[in-house]
């Protein structure tokens, strides 16, 4: 086959395509490129520098060519806009959902056009044919599972889609990166939300929305406990960052119009509907689920939560079987029948 693959700079990634390699695929590396120079003027270092030199050192390594994708002006309408309009509503987007849905999966594969078979990446998911349908099933490794992030993703998409690791575990693929001598076989894992590479989610927000002081209020007695930089800082159930005394305190709700942040000490309150929401913006990988029970996840997390859903035209009601304190409105939740990611939605 004739395979286009998504190079990060990342480890990952590059033993995606030495495998591709080994199973014989005529193989060519691409490297999108999203930031737009006034990001570039904040950040300083130039954050994709240092990973562009590691994928043409891995490309240099695997005799191909690296071909760089300027996808700066769609990322920034489709991604980061996106962002900052939730942010600012005073709701938790989840960024690298849509980054793989619209840019690495969407505008990447309308820049390559059809010439190819397929476009393979270093996600840690796997794909299974059924029928005429593509199943995405989670990764082999529970913790780097990343199906929570592919969870948008179209039949179309996955049928043009490989994900050549995500059989294995981290530790092996670490094995494999030192067996086959790449370049980037040390480097540490990026930490943090994936779409924004090494930069803290943090500077991103302060750089675009700036800071908004205001005061953190105890939900059960309206007194006030301190001051915060912008609610747009913080997320429902958050617990750290707080620079709160006495607790352990944690973020119940957000008030826009008069920037408070409200928290309580206790970690469970059913009054604040932790055990159910109802869900919107529906994608369903393959078949809609029938009401029933499914697996749930609000947050990137090894852990699947047990629940029971009731679907009712294009909203579906989730109840919890054990209350999360963390449920926000903006936030995915993505659906899960055991190892297959069904799809997922919109907390509203």
């Amino acid at each position: 086959m004739k395979v286009a693959i998504l190079l990060s700079g990342g480890v990952d990634s590059a033993t995606a395509l030495r495998l591709l390699q080994r199973r014989g695929e005529e193989v060519e590396a691409f490297y999108i490129k999203v930031w737009l120079e006034e990001e570039l003027a904040f950040l300083g270092d130039c954050p994709w520098e240092e990973d562009l030199r590691y994928a043409r050192a891995v490309c240099d390594q695997s005799g191909i060519p690296l071909h760089v994708v300027p996808l700066q002006t769609a990322y920034r309408e489709l991604v980061v806009e996106h962002t900052l309009t939730e942010l600012r509503a005073g709701r938790t987007p989840s960024p690298d959902i849509l980054c793989n849905k619209c840019i690495k999966f969407g505008q990447f594969f309308n820049h390559i056009g059809e010439g190819w078979d397929k476009v393979a990446s270093g996600h840690y998911a796997r794909l299974q044919c059924l029928g005429g349908d593509v199943l995405l099933l989670r990764g082999a490794d529970p913790v780097k599972d990343q199906t929570y992030f592919l969870s948008h993703l179209s039949q179309s998409q996955l049928r043009r889609t490989l994900f050549p690791i995500g059989h294995l575990a981290k530790s092996q693929v670490r094995q494999l990166a030192a067996a086959l001598d790449l370049p980037n076989k040390g480097r540490r894992d990026s930490q943090g939300i994936c779409f924004l590479g090494k930069i803290s989610y943090p500077e991103f927000i302060a750089f675009h929305l700036g800071e908004r002081p205001g005061d953190i209020v105890e939900i059960e007695s309206g007194k006030i406990l301190g001051r915060h930089r912008g609610y747009w800082f913080y997320t429902i159930g958050q617990r750290h960052g707080l620079g709160l005394s006495g607790g352990p305190w944690f973020v119940v709700e957000k008030r826009v119009e008069d920037n408070t942040v409200l928290v309580t000490c206790h970690r469970v309150d059913e009054t604040n509907q932790r055990s159910h929401f109802e869900v919107t913006n529906l994608n369903w990988i393959r078949d809609v689920p029938v009401n029933g029970e499914l697996q749930v996840r609000i947050r990137h997390t090894p852990d699947l939560a047990n629940c029971r859903v009731e679907a009712s035209n294009s909203t579906l009601r989730v109840h919890l079987q054990t209350p999360d304190p963390g449920v926000a409105p903006g936030q995915q939740a993505v659906f899960y029948d055991d190892a297959v990611c069904l799809g997922g939605g919109t907390i509203s």
